[in-house]
């Protein structure tokens, strides 16, 4: 067995994907990415751009006898998701993601691997440096930022691109073709609160929520995932009894991953510090009865430190409990549409209480507008009820499915005649860019496909060798049915 990542077939997509992974491309931070490409595409000779917002567009010319079909745009994003384990000591802003073969699976040590997407940027790279691959007229657009805001997207200007048919190459299950996907907007609760100095017959008790799996707000939101913040929230709402005042809560870390871990600061009497750690055991019993299947490692732990400078006020601490008990996380509606397609979802991905400031992000997704602003609004009112000032930011609309595609004819009739079996033709609760580049290009026929990748934003990420080697294989043979260009 092959163990060294080089070695894997296909070697060209391995061989980029280790040299993309080298190269430190956290989202909004995509300077040397964007440097890495254009060096990509001017050694091959090809014309490269950096548009004002940082997109890299390559254009490649048709191989022989190809010349007359439509062009296509190629398209994957270069920034991936940052979450590490606690225990990982790592820098993503300076070191290059540290991978290895564990059987079928590529995967990174104790962070994410970047296969979202880098995996798709590096088969588009595989295209571009290619001089077998039959092909037409190929743009390879290659957005930044689509982890964080899909600013990138949002901000590719009309006039860019001639293609007339888009490939996205952002899909994380070999036998689906995705045609549809959610849109999403970022809410933001923040609230000051009045800070108090401890008692002196106090104590102080740091509680570690760790060991829950995480992964893709979107993809893994129907999976009944714990999420770090509500457990936190649930743990300590039911001790209220004990008169605890919090100093610091720190919970999840990006908005579109499910947060796996979370720490809280409370102060409370000396004489029930011991009742209070039997009850938190309690808890972890009750929470490990419950998401046994699902987060076995599912871990509370307690340190006595030293007493904190401050804490916060009773009353406020009140509502700050009971506003996040009240916000919705999780799975609000199933499509109508789909079967057992999610429609909308909030994800409770951070809360950050400190120096007399709340902060609590929520990333809520949905593939119809009307039940996205639903969803907003209800966790707007759970918040204002509790004295927080809400904000709505970063809205992108979704991508309406079009079961008529003339692409998705092709595709899923060459699918079949590839691999002997039909695809499942999909709408995913993701956030593909396909829908935002609709906006500027709406004459563009679209579909979105790739590689089996399993728990994206999460250091649980792994990528499947045999089905990157299937991927490579379907789009080779996509490349070349391209139809003809309309006269």
């Amino acid at each position: 067995m092959n163990t060294n990542i080089l070695d894997i077939e296909p070697k060209a997509i391995w061989k980029n994907f280790t040299a993309l992974n080298a190269v430190p491309r956290p989202s909004k931070k995509e300077e040397r990415v964007i440097a890495f490409m254009v060096a990509f595409g001017n050694k091959l000779g090809l014309d490269t751009q950096v548009d004002k917002i940082g997109n890299v567009i390559i254009k490649k010319r048709a191989t022989k006898g190809m010349e007359n079909r439509k062009t296509v745009v190629l398209q994957s994003h270069l920034d991936m998701v940052h979450q590490k384990n606690n225990d990982t000591v790592f820098d993503f802003d300076t070191q290059g993601i540290k991978m290895y073969i564990d059987g079928d699976w590529v995967r990174a040590k104790g962070t994410t691997l970047g296969a979202d997407n880098g995996l798709g940027v590096a088969a588009i790279m595989s295209v571009l440096e290619s001089d077998t691959i039959v092909h037409p007229n190929i743009e390879a657009l290659f957005t930044i930022d689509e982890e964080t805001g899909m600013t990138g997207a949002k901000n590719l200007q009309a006039g860019y691109l001639d293609g007339e048919i888009l490939l996205n190459l952002d899909t994380e299950d070999d036998d689906e073709i995705d045609i549809g996907c959610a849109g999403g907007i970022d809410i933001t609760a923040t609230k000051t609160y009045t800070q108090v100095k401890p008692a002196t017959n106090s104590s102080a008790l740091k509680i570690t929520l760790t060991g829950l799996n995480g992964g893709h707000s979107g993809m893994d939101i129907h999976k009944g995932l714990g999420n770090a913040n509500k457990l936190m929230n649930r743990l300590l709402y039911n001790l209220q009894a004990f008169d605890f005042n919090i100093s610091e809560i720190n919970g999840g870390s990006l908005r579109n991953a499910i947060p796996r871990e979370g720490t809280a600061i409370v102060v409370l009497p000396t004489t029930k510090l011991n009742e209070f750690t039997k009850e938190i055991a309690k808890q972890n019993t009750v929470f490990n009865e419950e998401f046994h299947k699902v987060d076995p490692n599912l871990t509370l732990k307690t340190e006595l430190i030293s007493l904190p400078d401050f804490m916060m006020d009773s009353a406020i601490q009140k509502s700050l409990l009971q506003s996040i008990y009240a916000a919705h996380n999780g799975v609000y509606k199933l499509s109508l549409d789909f079967d057992d397609l999610v429609e909308t979802s909030n994800n409770l991905a951070k809360v950050v209480v400190k120096d007399g400031q709340i902060k609590i992000n929520c990333l809520t997704r949905s593939s119809v507008e009307s039940t996205k602003y639903d969803l907003a609004h209800k966790l707007k009112a759970a918040f204002e009820l509790g004295d927080f000032n809400v904000e709505f930011s970063g809205a992108y609309p979704g991508w309406k499915p079009n079961p008529d595609s003339p692409i998705l004819h092709v595709l899923s009739a060459l699918y079949e005649k590839t691999f002997g079996k039909k695809p499942g033709i999909e709408a995913c609760h993701a956030g593909l860019e396909c829908g935002i580049l609709g906006t500027n290009y709406p004459d563009m026929d679209m579909i979105s496909f790739g590689p089996t990748i399993q728990g994206a934003h999460s250091p649980d990420e792994r990528a499947s060798i045999s089905s990157t080697h299937k991927f490579w294989l379907f789009l080779q043979e996509v490349l070349k049915e391209i139809p003809v260009r309309e006269s």
